[in-house]
């Protein structure tokens, strides 16, 4: 398993009975999680007295209840910053467990920046959320382009970069539906050096497209693949839908891209430490490519 182990404004703190507590900065939250399937003692003080509590519903979503809690308010991770709010669906705007790619992805790009440093290095960040996997990427020498589909999340991905310091950073933001946007750039004859992915589990389109993961990947993960260049330098894909597990992407990894550039793929878990029992929560998988 890949683990998040170098947050220090982040932990999990205990986790039991279906949920987790965590602190955020100085703020305990209490959301559900369902790998969380053991019910162990809640001896932790910060069980009863949390900022935030998230509720799932038994006829689904759930809402917050709140005790003392800012509206907005920040932490960091190596030089990046990231702005938070609670949302719906129990979302605070970032997954923290995600950092274990960016430290792996960001090594790759500053390796590469190092031999070659007059070559940009290029990076596709499709889904691409509010931006940490951006971020990080700008903050280790890439030129990125941040695609996705919410307005809102690139807003938001746009206050993140202003809070790191990276507002004049390279980084082209585009409000698009990421199929689309990748069927043009082929068109255009564009190139990027690294992809990375992390599409949804379902969704639609502008125009009711239906987009299920596990009919859509491989044929997507191909397109994309296009727009690789000649020199690429890594492909990652995150999922946190059950059904595709990383032996599967790993496998798609290894018909498409492989056979065109060589190099490796790996494929595993992802997760973040638990402080009250030193185990690790899974928090989803991902599948890395690189040269």
């Amino acid at each position: 398993m890949w683990i998040a182990d170098g947050w220090a404004d982040y932990e999990v703190i205990d986790t039991g009975n279906k949920e987790k507590l965590e602190r955020w900065g100085k703020y305990l939250l209490v959301r559900p999680d369902p790998q969380v399937l053991w019910n162990t003692p809640r001896r932790h003080p910060g069980w009863k007295a949390p900022n935030a509590h998230y509720h799932r519903s038994s006829k689904g979503g759930g809402e917050w209840e709140f005790f003392n809690l800012p509206q907005v308010w920040q932490i960091g991770y190596k030089g990046l910053s990231f702005r938070l709010q609670p949302f719906s669906f129990k979302h605070t705007g970032l997954f923290p467990e995600q950092a274990a790619n960016w430290d792996w992805f960001s090594e790759l790009i500053r390796r590469r920046k190092a031999e070659e440093p007059d070559r940009p290095v290029r990076v596709l960040n499709l889904f691409a959320y509010t931006g940490g996997a951006t971020l990080a990427a700008a903050q280790a020498g890439a030129a990125v382009t941040h695609v996705d589909a919410s307005k809102g999340m690139v807003n938001w991905a746009k206050e993140n970069a202003a809070v790191s310091g990276l507002s004049e950073a390279p980084i082209r933001w585009l409000v698009d539906d990421c199929r689309k946007f990748v069927e043009r750039e082929l068109r255009r004859g564009n190139r990027y050096d690294a992809v990375i992915m992390d599409p949804p589990s379902y969704g639609r389109g502008p125009k009711g497209e239906t987009w299920v993961i596990e009919d859509s990947i491989y044929d997507f993960v191909s397109e994309t693949a296009g727009l690789l260049s000649d020199r690429p330098l890594f492909f990652l894909i995150n999922s946190y839908t059950t059904g595709l597990q990383p032996a599967m992407m790993a496998y798609i990894m290894g018909l498409v891209l492989t056979p065109k550039f060589g190099g490796t793929v790996k494929a595993d878990e992802i997760g973040l430490p638990v402080t009250s029992t030193g185990l690790t929560l899974p928090c989803g998988a991902a599948a890395r490519w690189e040269a």
